[in-house]
């Protein structure tokens, strides 16, 4: 019978922005997202996360209805400006949101959920976008990061095993600096932004984001670990399988893969960039000092993986030019498609452009990685959108057999990677609500139905309920 160690965890995920609301409550300083989102177009429904899921006033209600899910674990996130309002390190400090966050865990650890806190999900704090651009400063932000890491460390460590540094510096790198659909909203298209270099920016502050990382990591080891705790950065990856066995393909899928996935991933256990990587950019990839490079290698105990979905991979026919944004990351001539050379889709469409659900492409993935870094894998992100979820209403909503359907299957490929010798030791479903989804809006990646129009009240779907049996029947007792 396939099973998961007993000591896995598993349980679900949300940001502080898309979920807490309450925005200019109890202290809190406003964040990039609170700027980016009030203004007019940039989200696709036109609202902002002023009060998301407001989960910030109905956390015990969020706490309950885990319990009642039968989970063991919530990944969520600190909201630096509720703790350090203007976010500086000589800035004051905010006790009645630290009192928030000291409140939060004892709850969680009352009901049985370990709790696994992300110091930084994209909401920087508005007043460093303002002093300094914020992650395009290296010096200062990295000082910032670390006195704020420091803070959170000293005051909630007696309650936290597990720290997670940043969420996917890759994303928040392309989408903030380089496309300009996300906060805080920078790119060479004059029509989405008055300044930015979305040739340079985004490899500077990924850069940058690596470099916090490694010195709120420092700072941890030397001052405030215990025995068993652990820390590390979470990286979204997606996998690039070779659309046909040429070796233009199979050359475009590595290419792609490195741009992708690897390029913040490799210097945390190496100390530097892929050599691919370094080849393809060339100038535009910064240098690590000596010191860095010191700092970031073996930087994190752990793989923490944010995964949605796979692509076939192939060379372009016709290269686009650089200053097509869909080039950043990915390549001039690189191209990813959810069509075979047979025409066939690699998978089911969702209810995003961008997510099929391809169980085996994270099975993939979950071995390469292991392979290539030996790291235990913590998957702290992984879910869909059922198609057409968005527009339903509750009663329809709430049967998500699809949902249930990519849960299950993902979960499958975590058990059949860890019975061919890889070792996972979470799986963290996103979302635990509908929430606020950055650029996209309201929409519905929770596994419970959250009514916008009435009060944000909870309504669990089928994926919960199916969810909390499948999982006990895995996990060793």
């Amino acid at each position: 019978m396939p099973s998961l160690p007993k000591d896995f965890l598993w349980g679900y995920a949300t940001a502080a922005y898309q979920v807490e609301g309450s925005t200019e409550m109890d202290g809190r300083g406003l964040s990039i997202w609170d700027t980016f989102s009030r203004q007019p177009s940039k989200t696709e429904d036109g609202k902002s996360g002023d009060v998301a899921t407001d989960s910030y006033k109905r956390w015990e209600e969020d706490i309950a209805l885990m319990k009642s899910y039968g989970v063991n674990a919530y990944r969520f996130s600190l909201s630096w400006s509720r703790i350090i309002p203007d976010g500086g390190r000589n800035d004051a400090l905010n006790r009645r949101g630290i009192e928030h966050y000291r409140k939060f865990l004892l709850k969680l650890r009352e009901n049985g959920i370990e709790p696994l806190p992300t110091l930084f999900h994209w909401d920087l704090p508005q007043t460093l976008q303002d002093r300094y651009l914020g992650f395009l400063c290296k010096d200062e932000i990295a000082a910032d990061f670390e006195n704020y890491a420091r803070i959170c460390f000293r005051e909630f460590g007696d309650l936290v095993d597990t720290w997670l540094t940043i969420n996917e510096p890759n994303i928040f790198a392309l989408l903030g600096h380089a496309i300009g659909a996300h906060a805080p909203g920078r790119s060479s298209d004059r029509t989405k932004s008055p300044e930015g270099d979305s040739a340079h920016e985004p490899y500077i502050v990924g850069h940058n984001l690596l470099v916090a990382h490694a010195h709120a990591v420092k700072a941890y080891r030397e001052d405030f670990a215990k025995e068993g705790g652990k820390i590390g950065i979470v990286i979204n990856g997606n996998w690039a399988e070779p659309y046909d066995d040429t070796v233009e393909s199979k050359s475009a899928a590595e290419e792609y893969y490195t741009r992708a996935t690897l390029h913040l991933a490799e210097p945390v256990y190496s100390g530097d960039y892929p050599a691919l990587l370094k080849k393809l950019l060339g100038n535009k990839l910064p240098e690590f000092t000596l010191e860095e490079s010191k700092l970031l290698k073996g930087s994190s105990d752990f793989f923490g993986l944010n995964h949605y979905t796979s692509f076939f991979v192939h060379k372009r026919k016709n290269p686009i030019p650089d200053a097509d944004f869909r080039s950043i990351f990915l390549g001039e001539d690189v191209e990813e498609t959810f069509h075979g050379p047979d025409g066939v889709e690699i998978a089911p469409e969702a209810g995003l452009s961008w997510v099929r659900p391809v169980p085996w492409g994270f099975k993939r993935l979950l071995i390469d990685l292991w392979k290539r870094y030996g790291k235990d894998i913590w998957v702290t992100e992984n879910g869909v959108i059922c198609p057409g979820e968005r527009y339903l209403q509750r009663k329809q909503g709430i049967n998500d057999q699809f949902r249930i359907n990519y849960f299950r299957d993902y979960v499958n490929a975590i058990v059949e990677a860890i019975e061919e010798g890889t070792v996972v030791k979470s799986y963290i479903g996103w979302s635990l609500l509908d929430n606020f989804e950055w650029q996209e809006g309201y929409t519905r990646f929770g596994v419970t139905w959250v009514d916008f129009e009435d009060g944000n009240k909870r309504y669990a779907k089928a994926s919960a309920i199916f969810m909390k049996t499948y999982m006990q029947g895995l996990i060793c007792s």
